[in-house]
């Protein structure tokens, strides 16, 4: 099922139960959704799973960004909402790796492409995130990355 279709369906279910909360983060996931669907620049008439979950990390991404400044402004309620949000679209990301798992990636990378110094960073770095796309946070893998090739 796709997640277009996963998320229309949640809708419905949250509309029913009058899930506010997790209704306007389903929307928002949607929103995305469309303008990547109905952009100038792209022709999808069904949008790809790899850009479907970069679309979902930079939705993860903005949601922890804003809770961090919300709490710094010590403004709970709107930090409890912005975790919340995130919580909810980390449910659609395929369940991530963990940080044993990313770095036995990298090094299986470094060992396939030979790379030996940091010159090589960004030829590992590609391979890693198509390996890992949806699995790992790229700053993990960039740190691992740095780590080994240092």
């Amino acid at each position: 099922m796709s997640l277009e279709i996963l998320i229309n369906t949640d809708i419905k279910t949250a509309m029913i139960a009058r899930d506010k909360r997790k209704l306007e983060a389903l929307r928002s996931i949607k929103a995305a959704l469309l303008l990547i669907k109905t952009g100038k620049d792209t022709q999808f008439a069904e949008v790809p799973e790899e850009l479907e979950l970069k679309t979902l990390q930079k939705l993860i991404k903005q949601r922890k960004e804003s809770a961090q400044m919300y709490k710094d402004q010590n403004r709970t309620e709107s930090y409890d909402e912005e975790i919340y949000q995130s919580g909810i679209i980390e449910a659609y990301l395929p369940t991530q790796m963990s940080e044993e798992e990313i770095e036995q990636v990298v090094i299986d990378i470094i060992s396939q492409t030979g790379a030996s110094s940091m010159k090589d960073m960004g030829k590992v770095m590609g391979m890693a995130s198509k390996q890992l796309a949806g699995k790992a946070d790229n700053s993990l893998v960039s740190k691992f990355v740095k780590s080994k090739l240092a």
